[in-house]
């Protein structure tokens, strides 16, 4: 990595995580570690088939009170997810299959015995009698058909449409260059190291439906389970404790969820599910599935004129709540045109009805497919005009001096450099000795190649933008509460959650930016509904930049009230006196009060404060959104050398380089874990990882023997280097990227192996790359059975 990071605790120093000691001693609490006396373990029946009616459920004889189905539960409303976009349609997703099953997977029947393995014994004892209708597998099938209908009462089988029309034919007429590309990327599992898990139980206590629940926004998830329970938020706690991993799978109300609520609010008893492995694969295979055809429009140079594409997305069956199926073709539709500077845009996007599981946020909503495409097309277009793809990116790229930069699609790129990332990529990846070694040839025959691939990230967007694609909660104002110890340490807490972010550590860098306290005396607390002020949550790269805001407001507000009483105790004028981090109080004639005194004199001896003592205390709770909350804009260009092996499709990574802009970096190592954990999912999807369905929507990978994961041997040694343009909108000029690093892998590995396999005239345009793909695809070149360019 390259050496980044300021001296001592505050924003841009390489602070040791302080989640780190529990979790790498073993003692971090999740879900699965939570035990409640007279708890008993759900296990559910799910769906064999992809599409049918459900005609009869019939439990195990002596089942009574041990089996439920959707009758069962009639308290327990169907999720819906409702939205203001006009050609939006609604899915009632029900907690248990009622009427119909809609995908292999789906939720039938909950069983509950003492232990997971009587729960699931249980469940193989119920019979189905269920009436198989075709299944809509592929999307464009779908799309095409006429008389299946996912949800019958719909007219056809899609979810929404986009369309946007931007000046397109009067600048489309003045290309001289037209150049299309196909691009697709296959359907995926998030696979986070810790499942779905939820334990709940009724408190009679305090007369609360409570749930420990692994989830990335706990606030939300209680407006959701309130809401289809029938309850009162306030008979709604939501704890979410150590979270395994998230990636946007965890920021919903999933009907197992909802399910188990129903059973602790009903029979007032714990229960509690951990999905596995096997239930992850099968009913989680909700991410990245989308397909574009695009067409760019250029000058005799490269220059991209207008752009015209279709993307077509497979929605599966349901729509999320809260952020509902127009997420995804929303963001798609937006950030399509990327970091590239062009005026003539017109896309149609649409999401459809599939037999498979509902597609969900995930690590990069849609801005990896639409970097896929976008940078593939790029390629294509340097290849059009015979340029070198470098000279045709630096030519399209938004220069510096145009920001702030509204785009074709009045996003507004608040600031940023990104021919200079670019640049630096090339120059750190070493372009002219690649191409040396490219030039020469391998001595075991591989053929090398290289690969750039640029994109920038909306990060932290906020009520204007999350309005606009009409979902029906929408986040605004963070908040934190700050409290100072009656001996001078600190806590902090927070809304959100961090689940592998390390959130606990910079929010504590936040306010020792301010206060000066010791990261090691301060303590973050969040994912309690119970005790944190209310948040939207962890998604969207927002948490540092929203809940670190607050965390330094409110810090802030408390300094005044700090120096009222320390000027009593030092016995000069509360005017004269000044606050220093990390000290306390200052006299004119340099005498210090610590902040330990200056707490002990509010909690511990109130008779030496001041009269007139703020009586607001030591204690507050600030919110805060930016300025502007159309958004921070990261971005970065990762850079790739590659071998491919052409006897046996095998692609190794020699070399890969990244060049981030993440605003002002609050913990570089924190930004560099981010990056290379994102990158690790990124050549996931670039060369791994599908989940493919057969004729009858039967996924062919329900188990990690047959959904392939890379691991230590395929994520390479990488080089990380930081740029920093502070946002001008947000606090410190901080940008989010927790979602980047997955964000640019797969077009720099496709256009580094189209690069190598050049003079073979195949470009792959396919996830995942895999060796029988890739081998296919040269077959098929080498035969002239298909174009070359789309013989992938």
């Amino acid at each position: 990595m390259e050496e980044h990071g300021k001296p001592g605790q505050g924003i841009g120093a390489r602070v040791k995580r302080k989640e780190d000691s529990r979790h790498l001693h073993g003692r971090g609490q999740y879900v699965s570690d939570m035990v409640i006396p007279g708890q008993l373990e759900v296990a559910f029946l799910r769906s064999p088939i992809a599409h049918g009616r459900i005609r009869a459920i019939q439990k195990p004889a002596g089942s009574e009170g041990a089996v439920f189905v959707r009758a069962d539960m009639p308290e327990a409303k169907s999720i819906i997810s409702t939205s203001s976009i006009p050609s939006y349609r609604v899915s009632a997703q029900p907690p248990l299959a009622e009427g119909k099953v809609r995908f292999v997977g789906e939720a039938m029947a909950m069983c509950v015995a003492k232990t997971r393995a009587e729960a699931e014994d249980l469940a193989e004892r119920i019979v189905l009698d269920i009436e198989e209708l075709p299944p809509l597998v592929e999307s464009m099938a779908a799309l095409r058909e006429k008389n299946v209908r996912v949800h019958e009462e719909w007219e056809d089988n899609v979810f929404v449409t986009l369309s946007v029309d931007n000046d397109f034919d009067r600048l489309s007429k003045q290309a001289t260059v037209v150049v299309k590309r196909e691009v697709e990327l296959s359907r995926q599992a998030m696979v986070p190291m810790e499942g779905k898990a939820v334990v709940a139980h009724w408190d009679e206590r305090t007369d609360q439906l409570v749930m420990y629940y692994s989830t990335q926004t706990p606030h939300v998830v209680r407006t959701g389970i309130a809401q289809f329970l029938g309850l009162s938020e306030g008979q709604v706690r939501i704890i979410a404790p150590d979270v395994g991993g998230g990636f946007g799978y965890k920021v919903i109300v999933h009907p197992e969820e909802l399910s188990v609520a129903w059973l602790a609010w009903k029979f007032r008893k714990p229960f509690r599910w951990i999905e596995d492995r096997r239930e992850h694969l099968v009913s989680g295979a909700n991410a990245r599935q989308h397909k574009y055809q695009l067409t760019g429009y250029a000058d005799d140079k490269g220059r991209l004129l207008a752009l015209d594409a279709e993307i077509t997305i497979d929605g599966g069956a349901y729509s999320n709540w809260p952020f509902t199926i127009g997420l995804e073709p929303g963001q798609a539709i937006g950030n399509l045109p990327g970091p590239y500077d062009f005026r003539g845009y017109r896309c149609t996007t649409r999401c459809v009805a599939t037999n498979k599981p509902g597609f969900m946020p995930y690590r990069g909503v849609a801005r990896t497919g639409v970097c896929f495409a976008m940078e593939l097309l790029m390629e294509g277009i340097a290849r059009a005009v015979d340029r070198d793809p470098y000279d045709v990116r630096m030519d399209n790229l938004v220069r510096p001096e145009q920001m702030p930069y509204d785009n074709v699609m009045k996003k507004h790129y608040d600031s940023g450099d990104y021919p200079q990332a670019l640049t630096t990529a090339r120059e750190k990846l070493g372009i002219e000795a690649w191409r040396a070694r490219q030039e020469k040839g391998e001595a075991d025959g591989r053929k090398i190649g290289i690969g750039f691939a640029s994109y920038c990230e909306q990060s932290a967007h906020g009520t204007s933008v999350f309005a606009s694609w009409g979902l029906p909660l929408v986040p605004g104002f963070d908040q934190a509460a700050v409290k100072m110890t009656p001996d001078g340490g600190l806590e902090v807490r927070v809304g959100i959650h961090s689940h592998g972010q390390g959130m606990e550590t910079t929010l504590a860098q936040m306010a020792h930016e301010i206060l000066g306290i010791d990261v090691s005396r301060i303590h973050v607390t969040h994912g309690d509904t119970g005790t944190t002020p209310y948040s939207t949550g962890t998604y969207a790269s927002r948490s540092i930049v929203m809940a670190g805001g607050a965390t330094a407001n409110a810090c802030r507000e408390l300094v005044p009230r700090i120096v009222k009483i320390g000027a009593h105790l030092l016995g000069c004028k509360e005017s004269e006196a000044r606050f220093e981090k990390g000290v306390g109080v200052i006299a004119p004639d340099g005498k210090q009060m610590s902040l330990k005194s200056i707490c002990e004199a509010w909690y511990l001896r109130p008779d030496k404060a001041p009269l007139d003592v703020d009586r607001r205390g030591l204690e507050c709770s600030v919110s805060y959104k930016p300025e502007r909350d159309s958004g921070a804009f990261s971005y970065a260009s990762h850079a790739v050398a590659v071998a491919v092996d052409t006897d046996t499709g095998q692609v190794e990574i020699l070399d890969y380089v990244i060049v981030e802009d993440c605003g002002t970096v609050v913990n570089p190592m924190v930004v560099e874990g981010q990056t290379i954990g994102g990158i690790a999912q990124g050549i996931g999807t670039a060369m791994y990882e599908e989940i493919e369905y057969d004729v009858n929507g039967q996924p062919n990978a329900s188990t990690l023997a047959d959904y392939t994961l890379p691991g230590p041997t395929e994520v390479p040694h990488m080089r990380i280097f930081h740029m920093e343009t502070p946002s001008p909108y947000t606090e410190f000029g901080i940008k989010g990227m927790g979602e980047g690093g997955a964000i640019a892998p797969p077009a720099a590995i496709f256009n580094a192996v189209n690069d190598a396999l050049r003079s073979t005239g195949v470009e792959v345009n396919r996830t995942p790359l895999t060796p029988h793909r890739l081998l296919e695809a040269i077959e098929r070149a080498r035969s002239g059975t298909l174009p070359k360019r789309e013989a992938a």
